[in-house]
């Protein structure tokens, strides 16, 4: 998706947005996800299943350690914690249960489906008494996802480049030979024919060469820095009327980009009927307006605001003692 279509979406919410007041209550998907009660019996499912052993009990134990037994969402839930916490765990746990797409193929263990199996979930109903669903088109999306996509377009453009000097030397061989003669109304000769003729009128016009090539190869996808390509992608993905499911997607946005997510996400929450469950580290998307947070640094796992948390009262520690600096 190009920057202009881009830019026709936010245009588009933020039409929807000054046409709606504010909801009294916003249509929500998911409203409780709940661990098994007893992770023992997880384990002891596979543990028979593979003739008494298991290589890998993963998350069995991670839960229980935090003392965490069930969350309830509001419309943007927050997993906040140090690294290791199970923030990406328990957000895995919820796309496998839902059989949320996914856009990156996820490693878990040869306990998870079962743990999976065991977790329950509970819908949201609205005040008349009807249950949404999980839309179609609600997702997990990954650091590993953007970083996929960053991949993705370098190597294409790469490829594109690669071929260049092999289209060019095709162009030429075509602009100078004598134009081939239709012997039949055959789909291949035509496509023959038209392409010679299409290298001999590029040869004859100025700057048209360049055009012939777009049209021979493709054209390359316009390369941003990553922090402007992970906001493009997400302004691509985040589509209305969805469950989110985001994983860090902070990682390689700069702190004014990192605002200027929370401002998409606030909108599409707000307006153009999302739902989010976010695990993040960041102090601004930590401070989205109107987030449920989990604290999950701390055993039991609290509901805290975002200026509580540990990572923003390490930013704030950081900042007061070099306050002279800025003043």
């Amino acid at each position: 998706m190009r920057r202009g279509q881009c830019r026709a979406r936010k245009e588009a919410c933020h039409e929807r947005e000054a046409a709606m007041p504010p909801p009294v209550k916003s249509i929500m998907y998911l409203e409780k996800f709940v661990l098994p009660a007893d992770e023992n019996d997880v384990f002891l499912k596979r543990y028979y299943k593979n003739g008494r052993y298991v290589d890998n009990e993963y998350p069995i134990g991670i839960f229980n350690a935090l003392e965490l037994a069930e969350l309830d969402f509001e419309k943007v839930t927050l997993l906040c914690g140090g690294n290791g916490c199970g923030k990406s765990s328990l957000l895995n746990l919820i796309a496998h249960k839902l059989k949320l797409k996914r856009f990156a193929p996820f490693n878990g263990s040869e306990t998870f489906a079962e743990f999976a199996a065991d977790c329950s979930v509970r819908l949201w109903t609205n005040e008349e008494g009807k249950t949404p669903g999980i839309p179609r088109g609600s997702a997990i999306i990954t650091s590993d996802d953007v970083f996929e996509y960053m991949l993705s377009v370098r190597e294409a453009n790469n490829g594109l480049r690669a071929d260049k000097p092999r289209a060019l030397e095709e162009f030429g061989k075509l602009a100078r030979t004598p134009m081939m003669k239709l012997s039949g109304l055959n789909d291949e000769e035509l496509f023959a024919f038209k392409k010679q003729l299409e290298a001999k009128r590029a040869a004859r016009r100025r700057g048209s060469v360049r055009k012939y090539l777009k049209k021979t190869l493709g054209e390359e996808t316009r390369l941003f820095s990553n922090g402007e390509t992970a906001l493009i992608y997400f302004e691509e993905k985040l589509q209305y009327d969805n469950l989110y499911l985001l994983d860090e997607p902070e990682n390689s946005l700069s702190p004014l980009m990192q605002l200027q997510l929370k401002e998409m996400l606030e909108r599409l929450s707000r307006y153009c009927g999302c739902q989010f469950i976010i695990a993040t580290h960041s102090p601004f998307l930590s401070a989205l307006e109107g987030a449920k947070i989990y604290d999950m640094s701390v055993v039991p796992v609290d509901v805290r605001k975002w200026w509580q948390l540990s990572s923003s009262r390490t930013y704030f520690e950081f900042f007061h003692k070099h306050r002279d600096l800025f003043l």
